[in-house]
């Protein structure tokens, strides 16, 4: 998977979480979605992504963008 593709994933489940609840525990929840499209949009502008950030630090972002989960890379004989 594409570090843009688990970007978009992402942002789009804490959208979701965020209206669903409102909708059965209350408006404050409507904060949720506001801080997702607001990373988005500072995102753009700044070029740092926090979730891309720590798969980097993480070690588990390539170098063309693909993530590899489950740490560095072993070399096979």
């Amino acid at each position: 998977m594409k570090s843009e593709s688990l970007v978009r994933l992402l942002a789009g489940t804490v959208t979701l979480t965020g209206v669903a609840l409102a909708y059965y525990r209350g408006p404050i929840w409507l904060l949720v979605p506001a801080f997702a499209g607001l990373n988005l949009i500072q995102s753009v502008f700044t070029g740092i992504c926090p979730p891309v950030w720590l798969l980097g630090k993480l070690g588990w972002l390539e170098e063309d963008g693909t993530i590899r989960v489950g740490g560095a890379k072993r070399d096979r004989p």
